[in-house]
This record gives structure tokens, C-alpha cells and sequence, in this order.
């Protein structure tokens, strides 16, 4: 893999560090240094994905069940759910930027976002909240195998490794959603993977020689 440009560094790094900040502060409050222990309650009210405020819930400011949408990918469960999801930024975040350049990933990363909160304000049962990066991860897994189809089917060079991949994630959030019972937000997933599939195409149809 080539190494990223400046700008498309910047940009990585920087979303990174953004999620990185925000958790930071959160453990902070959780041990009583960044003044009362009630940060991270706050921040879940605050900009966590609620079903509930789609519906009949009071919101607590007003165009909270519109912002909740981005809100939510930018704040994490805990340090553990953070480290994975941005190692796991890191990687997709490389291979997405060296396609389509620094205006392609936030796109894709934009609109992947708001894809798996929509799927799982369709799909999820129950009025729990979601946070975390993982439906825009789903989004640029989906873009990165989106690519590989294009770009395997127009060099007449096999699908199986693609539909492999996709058979792994499906196999993966069984696990997952089995290990965590039942707490996994695959429905998060599933629609940042599908809208990350459909955006990729738009953004970039052209197949690509490896």
C-alpha cells in the first residue's frame, strides 16, 4: 500500500483523534478528573442513537433526533470498543483514501454513517440506544468490496474471494451477536455495509487494474 498523502493523513489522523478526544474525556469523568462523574451519561443523552425520539420521546434540544444520525458514530461504548473500531479505521481509512483521495472518504464515511443509524432505527427492536464507528467501518467495508467486485468482474479475475469476504462479516456478527447476547448492533452494520456498497459505485464506477 502507498503511503497516504498529506492531506489524506491529516484527515485520518485527525478523525482518529476526534473519537480518540472524546472517549478520553469520557474515562476522565468516569474516574472523577474532568469534574463530575456524569460525562458519559450525558454524552449518550446527548448524542447517542434513540429510537425512542423518533417517535414520541421529548428530545433535549430541538433538532436532536435529526443530529443523532452523526452524532452517535463519534462517541464509543468504552476504551476497548474505541481502540478496536479505530485500528479498524486505520486499516479500511488507508485503502479507501488511496481510491478515491480525501473528498471520496468523507463522503462515503458521511453517508455510511447515517446508513446504518437508518437501518437501525428500521430494523432494531426495542428503544435501546446504539453509539460507535462501526456502521460507518461496515460503510467502507462495504465500498472496499464494492470495488474488488468491479474491479474482479471487469478483469474477469473471479468473485470468490469477494463473496468469501462477505461470508466471513455475515459468519463474524453471528459470533459476535452470540458472545455479546443479543447487545451487538448488527442492524447498524448490516445498513452502513449496504449504503457503503451503493455509495462506492457512485463515487467511483470505474474498475481499476490491481
Amino acid at each position: 500500500m502507498a503511503p497516504l498523502t498529506r492531506g489524506a493523513a491529516v484527515s485520518l489522523w485527525g478523525l482518529i483523534a476526534l473519537c480518540s478526544a472524546i472517549e478520553f474525556a469520557l474515562v476522565l469523568s468516569d474516574q472523577g478528573v474532568l469534574g463530575q462523574a456524569r460525562l458519559r451519561r450525558l454524552a449518550y443523552d446527548y448524542a447517542g442513537f434513540w429510537p425512542g425520539l423518533l417517535g414520541s420521546w421529548q428530545p433535549n434540544y430541538p433538532w436532536q433526533p435529526w443530529a443523532m444520525f452523526l452524532t452517535y458514530g463519534f462517541v464509543h461504548a468504552g476504551p476497548a470498543h474505541l481502540a478496536v473500531n479505530m485500528v479498524t479505521l486505520w486499516s479500511l481509512g488507508r485503502a479507501v483514501l488511496e481510491r478515491v483521495g480525501v473528498r471520496g472518504f468523507a463522503a462515503l464515511y458521511l453517508v455510511t454513517v447515517f446508513g446504518g443509524a437508518a437501518s437501525f432505527a428500521l430494523l432494531a427492536p426495542g428503544l435501546r440506544p446504539m453509539v460507535g464507528a462501526s456502521g460507518a467501518l461496515f460503510g467502507l467495508i462495504g465500498g472496499l468490496l464494492a470495488w474488488a467486485y468491479v474491479d474482479r468482474f471487469t478483469y474477469d479475475e473471479g468473485l470468490w474471494p469477494v463473496a468469501r469476504a462477505v461470508l466471513f462479516l455475515v459468519a463474524l456478527n453471528l459470533v459476535l451477536w452470540w458472545a455479546m447476547r443479543g447487545q451487538l448492533a448488527w442492524e447498524t452494520h448490516l445498513g452502513g455495509f449496504v449504503t457503503g456498497w451503493v455509495a462506492a459505485l457512485l463515487i467511483d464506477p470505474r474498475a481499476r487494474e490491481a
